[in-house]
């Protein structure tokens, strides 16, 4: 059995190796180009891998000195690296703001619980029909279905909700005497 070789191109070898010679003799000159306007070294780091993967993706043949489209290459990534940071941070806030906007704060929360234990206690003391029509009702149930569902005709579903509503406002007010 004839065992197979591959035969690794030699011109690609080279331009890896002529790559790594690249990046380790000029990564620390594009790093602290980039540290002059960013000053976190984490992240200088990673806008100057940013800028070898730009030089490793062009035709370096075109190139005609390479410190310094290195150079211009690292300002212009850590600048818009600057950019994009500000327009995420400022969509942050921006969601922040809006979100507190429309979240209630704790107490709001706490006072909307008490408000519906409070309807909750005062529909506990109506009689079960006139519960049922207002709770069928404000739950965007029609009058023919409201007559169906507590089997009496049409025509008396205003009058019986009118007398339910009158009801729970006069038992709600009561209940803010008693407080």
């Amino acid at each position: 059995m004839e065992e197979s070789v591959m035969v690794e191109d030699p011109s690609l070898e080279r331009e890896t190796d002529d790559f790594e010679r690249l990046f380790k003799s000029h990564y620390p000159m594009v790093v602290r180009q980039i540290m002059r306007i960013i000053s976190s070294q984490s992240v200088a780091e990673d806008v100057a891998q940013d800028v070898f993967l730009q030089l490793y993706h062009t035709d370096r043949t075109g190139i005609e000195n390479l410190p310094a489209w290195l150079t211009k290459t690292a300002i212009n990534t850590a600048y818009n690296h600057v950019r994009s940071e500000k327009r995420y941070r400022a969509r942050m806030e921006k969601e922040a703001h809006v979100a507190s906007e429309f979240l209630p704060s704790s107490e709001n929360k706490w006072l909307e619980q008490e408000d519906i234990l409070a309807v909750r206690r005062i529909l506990s003391q109506m009689n079960e029909r006139d519960r049922n029509l207002l709770l069928m009702k404000y739950s965007g149930f029609s009058y023919d279905e409201l007559a169906q569902a507590i089997q009496i005709k049409k025509g008396s579903v205003g009058s019986l909700l009118s007398r339910a509503k009158k009801q729970f406002q006069k038992l709600y007010q009561r209940r803010g005497d008693g407080c």
